[in-house]
């Protein structure tokens, strides 16, 4: 543990002061894809294309006491928005209408997570061009070759928060795509549920003794 701890002290030390902004970044971006990762397997756990199916077969079929049934006994987003679908009256801009309503739900910490993807890099940048500014500096003021080396050193020393920026962007890069594309399969749900809402309602418009 000392030899790491002293590892993670020198590796700040070569940084300067950009590597605290992006440590509270990687903790930031840590917490929030444990969050969301727990959140999606709950949504998307085993299952749940049938739950949909059986929801959706409900809802097109005008069986609302069954597809109550079915929402009741779940918490999801999914289920949420079943209920709501239920509560509200069919009409052409359901769809529209349910995803902007829970839109928060399924799409939360998405731009905290867009945010650090682009800000990582550029503050690893940021260090990077203040720590050669320092090293031209010294040369500056030195006017002695001798000292090329160790100005090549800190150079080399300053690079090292461009990776440090760009191993926390890529950290929170591919989990940010997964959530996104689970967001996608919930905006699709819903427009699939909501089709089969107004589907059931229009059905009963042209004929209305089917519904006795």
């Amino acid at each position: 543990m000392s030899a790491l701890a002293s590892s993670i002290s020198e590796l700040f030390g070569r940084g300067g002061p950009v590597m605290w902004p992006l440590l509270a970044l990687s903790l930031i971006s840590v917490a929030l894809i444990i969050e969301r990762a727990v959140f999606w397997l709950s949504v998307h756990r085993r299952g749940r294309e049938q739950w949909l199916g059986d929801l959706s077969d409900r809802l097109r079929a005008g069986d609302e006491a069954g597809a109550r049934a079915i929402v009741s006994g779940d918490r999801s987003v999914y289920a949420a928005v079943g209920s709501a679908i239920l509560a509200s009256p069919p009409h052409d801009g359901l769809a529209i209408e349910m995803v902007e309503r829970f839109r928060r739900s399924f799409e939360r910490f998405g731009v905290t997570l867009s945010t650090v993807i682009t800000a990582a890099p550029l503050l690893g940048i940021l260090g990077t061009v203040t720590g050669i500014i320092q090293s031209f500096e010294l040369l500056g003021e030195t006017r002695n070759l001798a000292d090329i080396e160790s100005i090549a050193s800190g150079i080399a020393q300053a690079l090292v928060t461009t990776a440090f920026g760009l191993v926390v962007a890529l950290i929170a890069l591919f989990p940010y795509m997964i959530f996104r594309a689970q967001a996608d399969r919930v905006v699709g749900a819903i427009e699939r549920l909501s089709a089969a809402r107004i589907d059931s309602a229009q059905r009963l418009a042209r004929n209305p003794s089917s519904g006795d």
